[in-house]
């Protein structure tokens, strides 16, 4: 059975922000889940010039792709997050604190690595963020 958790080890500077410096893996399988986009069930972008509503696209999608392999965001080892803009770290920063605390059940959240790039694979995208989570197989 896969079992993930978060530590930040003795001695480290404190997160700046909420996830935790280390995420665990102990058995299972490790699925290294795609950079999801905002883009909805017919293949359109969705929320063109609204971060908010890619943002919540975005974590629809990865909850689809955990869905479907059996799992939820409590199996998510790592996030990695692209973002187009620096002046929407912010409102990432206040968006994820809204969510997180629904999607797993204790106030510690997996590391993150957080990048500015110039663009996305399309000009509409505001963010992109991909997983490594740990499944049953």
């Amino acid at each position: 059975m896969a079992r993930v958790w978060y530590e930040d080890p003795p001695g480290t500077a404190p997160a700046q922000g909420l996830y935790s410096h280390v995420g665990l893996v102990q058995g299972g399988t490790l699925a290294l889940i795609a950079g999801q986009l905002a883009v909805g069930p017919s293949g359109e972008v969705v929320g063109k010039g609204d971060f908010a509503a890619q943002f919540a696209q975005v974590f629809k999608n990865l909850g689809d792709v955990l869905a479907g392999l059996r799992a939820d965001f409590g199996a998510v080892a790592k996030f990695t997050t692209y973002l187009v803009h620096s002046q929407d770290i912010e409102r990432f920063m206040k968006l994820r604190a809204e969510l997180f605390p629904r999607l797993f059940p204790r106030p510690v959240y997996p590391p993150n690595t957080l990048l500015i790039v110039d663009r996305l694979v399309k000009e509409e995208f505001l963010i992109e963020i991909e997983a490594v989570a740990a499944i049953d197989r």
